[in-house]
């Protein structure tokens, strides 16, 4: 269940008898679906015999075992989850229970259930007189407060009292930050190396191979005057079609220069870029022409795509080289193509279409892309530009070019650059080779590193560009397919609901990212979920003395007694004490309807909470009570399915729907009711969430993430998103900066 401030039930039940209440607070309840049965399940995520350690909201250090915890939001304390279920099962299940008016309920089951039908006679004597003492105990109460004073009734109690907010997430992020933001705070990051700062745009290569003045050799040029008045072309190729790993690797690889240089000289220049010949051989020189190699092609004259041998297939050549890496920005920046096979002399030109065609021909994204860049006819938003080429870039990961749904994985080496140095050591590919050959279509890039894997580089990425907000923007999507574990991170490279990056306007900012790549989120408005039981419903209605009156008047019954025996006893006046006595007993005979006329729309029973989790109605009380409706979703949840009525409500299917998919699947059904706006959820999670953030907007509703929690790591982790009003956000407060894993 959530925080204290968003309501675990429903709507609270409205004025029994003579008009109807509204509460001014809220609960989410979250129950786990099981079988036929709805139950919550405590998941365990680490092995039992290890120890953790972690720290309170003030920083001071708690060791506990590997259960799942959560930070209670009264009392900064790290805690032991426990769930509640309607069928416990294990240490960490308890019953259903609640801290609800027990006064209320039993009033409303005396009012509608007649004591004259059969043998309930006996039953409804034993309730009316738990009534009467319930009624008894507020005078010795009172007695004994007024004797010996009040007392505190204990930090972490719970009170009924409505602030108006949901409580409060505690935690906060408090390690350092691997890469920042801003560069007024520290960061743990690997400092690029003396040398390392160059523009975003360079104008010219770091080296060029050129052709010397006996015009029989070629060297290795670094010389910037030399460079900036050669005109050269940039070679593309795929290290598979070259050569093979092993002891004639060398031999394979000088074959593939003596062919690129004749291809240069056919094409009557003397100067060409070549990454096995022209990468540097030290780490920060890799570094600096990784940084710079979308710039390579955009200088070159011309580029030249070396494909394999056409007599095995010309269609697999052209698929086997559409799926590097580093494909796009070579042909995409590039002013001219063309290409050659290796058992072919001619060199052809080559349109962008014409190379669609050829070497894109699976994906519409790719297509839009080439495109956008073909002839500037069909333009796309930079945004929307920007996320197809990641998709496209992506994808360029895996045999068969499958879309990936899970975190970015470390690439293949020979879907990266085109090989190895022809000098020595060889290139080292970088762990976030994607993300480099991404960042030359944006314009500010991030210096390479070696030490960083994907997730680190796409989040400085972003951050070196604000507008674009990626990162912000994935926070609030959920991978429609994923494995388990992976749907908990931030990335995702699409959503659950079929919205793009461009359609998320996010809420929040990341701060920066840590050394296990979790975003460190700034400006989140967080709210601390509640599982242990149902708190009293805190409620507001009109004011009407008459109301607060006669709320009160069942509790003067006792007294009228007590009074009236007390007459008796002292002789003072027999009649009188009798009058007193007869007037105590017809007060409490009348008090079950005294007490719903005063304190209607605070009854809550378990029997009502199970009816409208199931998306059924309260069959067994009478249409007296006008208990109110709790509609599904229509479209917030991954199950909603819409009703096609005149009102915006959704389907009772997709309840049924939600049981057929708890018997497969990654996972446990969960329900969440949400009675600020009288609405319910279906979801699934791979575990229970502690708590839930408000991160960005899209389609009208506002994107909520579930996070559990881990306190290892000080992090939280993505369990579902949902789409939820708005409006319900401003119930919630801004919390510290938190790690999103």
């Amino acid at each position: 269940m959530l925080p204290r401030d968003i309501r675990h039930l429903m709507t609270p039940l409205v004025d029994i008898l003579f008009g109807v209440l509204r509460s001014n607070q809220t609960r989410f309840l979250i129950l786990r679906h099981h079988g036929g049965t709805v139950r919550m399940l405590w998941l365990p995520f680490t092995h039992k015999d290890s120890e953790i350690t972690c720290f309170d909201d003030i920083g001071r250090s708690r060791t506990h075992g590997p259960e799942q915890r959560y930070l209670s939001p009264t009392t900064g304390l790290c805690r032991q989850l426990i769930v509640q279920a309607v069928t416990p099962s294990g240490k960490f299940e308890v019953a259903i229970k609640n801290n609800t008016s027990e006064i209320c309920k039993l009033a409303i089951w005396l009012l509608t259930h007649s004591p004259f039908k059969g043998w309930i006679i006996f039953e409804w004597i034993g309730k009316s007189v738990w009534l009467a003492l319930k009624l008894f105990w507020p005078l010795i109460w009172f007695l004994v407060q007024l004797y010996f004073g009040s007392g505190d009734s204990g930090e972490d109690a719970d009170s009924s009292y409505n602030t108006g907010y949901y409580r409060p997430y505690l935690r906060r992020f408090q390690g350092q930050l691997w890469a920042a933001r801003s560069r007024t705070e520290h960061s743990l990051r690997l400092k690029e190396e003396p040398g390392m700062n160059t523009r975003t745009h360079a104008c010219y290569p770091r080296v060029l191979m050129i052709r010397g003045s006996n015009r029989n050799e070629w060297f290795r040029c670094a010389d910037r005057n030399t460079i900036i008045h050669a005109k050269y072309i940039a070679i593309s190729y795929r290290a598979s079609d070259i050569y093979t790993r092993g002891p004639c690797e060398k031999k394979e690889k000088a074959q593939f220069t003596d062919d690129v240089r004749a291809a240069v000289l056919g094409q009557q220049f003397d100067a060409y870029w070549l990454d096995l010949e022209c990468l540097g051989e030290t780490e920060s020189e890799q570094n600096l022409d990784v940084y710079c190699m979308s710039d390579v092609y955009r200088r070159a004259e011309t580029t030249l795509i070396m494909l394999g041998r056409a007599d095995p297939g010309e269609d697999e050549c052209w698929r086997s080289w559409g799926g590097r890496v580093w494909t796009f920005p070579e042909a995409l920046l590039s002013s001219r193509l063309c290409y050659k096979f290796r058992d072919r002399e001619e060199v052809k030109p080559l349109s962008l279409f014409q190379l669609a065609n050829l070497a894109y021909t699976n994906s519409e994204d790719e297509q839009a892309i080439v495109n956008a860049y073909g002839n500037g006819k069909d333009p796309l938003e930079r945004l929307e530009r920007l996320a197809l080429l990641k998709q496209a870039i992506w994808r360029r990961a895996m045999a068969g070019f499958p879309t990936l749904s899970g975190p970015p994985l470390l690439p293949r080496l020979d879907v990266v650059l085109g090989g190895g140095s022809v000098t020595g050591g060889g290139y080292k590919p970088h762990k976030a080779e994607r993300v480099y050959a991404l960042m030359g279509f944006f314009d500010h890039r991030i210096q390479p590193n070696h030490h960083e894997d994907e997730l680190q580089a796409l989040a400085r990425l972003s951050m070196a560009n604000d507008n674009d907000r990626i990162t912000e923007r994935m926070v609030s999507m959920f991978p429609s397919t994923s494995t388990p574990g992976a749907s908990r991170r931030w990335y995702a490279d699409n959503d659950i609901y079929h919205a793009n990056l461009w359609d998320i306007l996010p809420e929040i900012q990341v701060a920066g990212v840590t050394g296990n790549g979790a975003l460190v989120l700034d400006g989140c408005r967080a709210a601390a979920i509640r599982w242990k039981d149902f708190p009293d419903v805190a409620f507001a209605n009109t004011y009407l003395l008459t109301r607060t009156v006669v709320g009160y008047i069942p509790y003067f019954s006792w007294p009228f007694i007590v009074i009236g025996v007390g007459i008796v006893w002292m002789k003072i006046g027999r009649a009188g004490g009798i009058v007193f006595i007869v007037f105590g007993f017809i007060l409490l005979l009348l008090s079950p309807a005294l007490l719903l006329y005063g304190k209607s729309g605070r009854v809550i029973d378990r029997e009502t909470v199970e009816g409208h989790l199931y998306g059924g109605t309260i069959a067994n009380f009478p249409k007296i009570l006008h208990l109110p409706t709790v509609y599904l979703t229509p479209s917030g949840s991954p199950f909603s399915t819409p009703e096609q009525l005149a009102r915006r409500i959704g389907s009772d299917k997709q309840y049924e729907d939600a049981r057929e998919q708890e018997k497969s699947g990654p996972g446990h059904m969960y329900t969440l009711v949400d009675t600020y706006s009288s609405t319910m959820y279906y979801f699934r999670a791979e575990r229970p969430p502690t708590v839930c953030i408000f991160t960005g907007r899209e389609g009208g509703l506002g994107r909520f993430i579930f996070c559990s929690e881990n306190c290892k790591s000080n992090e939280l982790h993505k369990e579902m998103v949902l789409r939820m009003p708005t409006e319900i956000s401003q119930r919630m407060e801004l919390c510290g900066w938190v790690a999103l894993g």
